[in-house]
C-alpha cells in the first residue's frame, strides 16, 4: 500500500489533564500528519502516559484528543484509528507467527482470502516470509518485533504509536528496525509517535521531536533544531550538552 491522502491523520492533544496518585500531567501539543515524531524525556516524565492517552488506554480528566480532526476523547481504544507496539511485543506464545499477525484483522482469526493475502504480504514486507508457521519462541527478539510490526500493517490504521519497542535490542539490530519503521512510514504515510531514550534513534528517523519534562511538554519542533547549539535548554540538559 502506498501513501494516500485519506490515510494521513494528524494528532492533537488539546489541554489534556490526567493524573494518577500524586502524578499530574498536562499536555497541549500537536503532531504533524504523515511524520515521525520522537517523544523524549526523563523516566517518569509522562512519555508513555501521553501515548496511552492518544491510544485510549487512559482517559483525560479534561481536554480533548483529536485524530484526523475528529474528537476521539470518549472512544475506546478499538474505535480509534491507532495501532501501538510496546517494548514487550504482546505476541501469543501458543499461536503461530501468521496467526499472531492475523489477529490484526480478526480477533477470532476467522480470516477470508483477502485477509490471508494481507497477512502474507505483511510478513514478506517485514522480512518474515517463510516463517509464518513458527511459534514466537522459535524467533529472535528482533523477529518477534517484526511480527508486531506486521500485525500493525494488516490493521491499516493511519497512526502508529511506538513505546520503546526496540530498547532491548542490540545497536545494529535496533538500527535495522528503525530503518524498517522509517520505510513503512514513508510507504504508507503513517503518523508515528515514537517514544525513545536514545537521542541517536530520534536523529536517525524522526522529523520532529516532543520533549517532555515534569508531566508537560517542555519543547517541540523539527528534530534538527534540538541538536544545534541553540537547542532547547531542557533537552540539552537531558543529553548532557549544557
Amino acid at each position: 500500500m502506498t501513501r494516500s491522502a485519506s490515510s494521513v491523520a494528524g494528532v492533537q492533544v488539546e489541554k489534556v489533564r490526567f493524573s494518577y496518585g500524586e502524578a499530574a500531567f498536562e499536555f497541549d501539543v500537536a503532531f504533524r500528519p504523515g511524520c515521525i515524531t520522537a517523544v523524549m524525556g526523563p523516566s517518569g516524565s509522562g512519555k508513555s502516559t501521553l501515548l496511552n492517552l492518544v491510544a485510549g488506554f487512559e482517559m483525560p480528566a479534561s481536554g480533548r484528543v483529536l485524530i484526523g480532526g475528529r474528537d476521539v476523547s470518549a472512544d475506546l481504544p478499538a474505535a480509534r484509528p491507532v495501532s501501538m507496539v510496546f517494548q514487550e511485543n504482546n505476541l501469543f506464545a501458543h499461536l503461530t507467527v501468521e496467526q499472531n499477525v492475523g489477529l490484526g484483522r480478526s480477533a477470532s482469526l476467522r480470516l477470508n482470502d483477502a485477509d490471508r493475502v494481507a497477512v502474507a504480504g505483511a510478513l514478506e514486507r517485514t522480512g518474515l516470509g517463510g516463517k509464518g508457521k513458527r511459534l514466537p519462541r522459535e524467533l529472535s527478539g528482533g523477529e518477534r518485533q517484526r511480527v508486531a510490526l506486521a500485525r500493525v500493517l494488516v490493521r491499516e490504521r493511519p497512526v502508529l504509536l511506538l513505546d520503546e519497542p526496540f530498547a532491548s535490542l542490540g545497536p545494529a539490530l535496533r538500527e535495522d528496525m528503525l530503518d524498517l519503521v522509517a520505510a513503512l512510514q514513508k510507504e504508507r504515510g503513517l503518523t508515528v509517535l515514537f517514544v525513545t531514550h536514545q537521542p541517536e534513534d530520534a536523529r536517525r528517523i524522526s522529523h520532529d521531536m516532543v520533549f517532555i519534562e515534569g508531566g508537560r511538554v517542555a519543547a517541540s519542533g523539527p528534530v534538527a533544531e534540538f541538536f544545534g547549539e541553540g537547542g532547547p535548554e531542557a533537552f540539552r540538559r537531558y543529553i548532557g550538552a549544557s
